[in-house]
């Protein structure tokens, strides 16, 4: 299952862990350095959601970020769709 928001465009983004030791200089240590770094990847918050879609009397599922689901709360849904279908969405 890929993790990209249908509606945002939302999808894991690659950075990096830093491993640190050492006390920092506000704690009159000498200061933290960075021993490792690591690859690690940042991952959206993506739900598969159900609606009701009242225009086609139907139930529409997407997998949607949960900024996402706010939009929809703000927009509507019937707005969203509209907006999906004009971009090439097939709903």
């Amino acid at each position: 299952m890929s993790k990209v928001c249908e509606v945002t465009g939302k999808r894991p983004k690659v950075g990096r862990k830093y491993t640190i030791r050492g006390i920092a200089k506000k704690k009159k240590g000498i200061g933290l350095k960075i021993t490792g770094k690591t690859k690690r990847r940042f991952i959206p918050n993506i739900m598969t959601k159900r609606f009701w879609f009242e225009e086609e009397n139907r139930f529409i599922r997407l997998k949607l970020s949960a900024n996402a689901i706010r939009i929809i709360n703000k927009k509507g849904l019937s707005t969203v769709v509209r907006e999906m279908r004009k971009n090439g969405a097939k709903i």
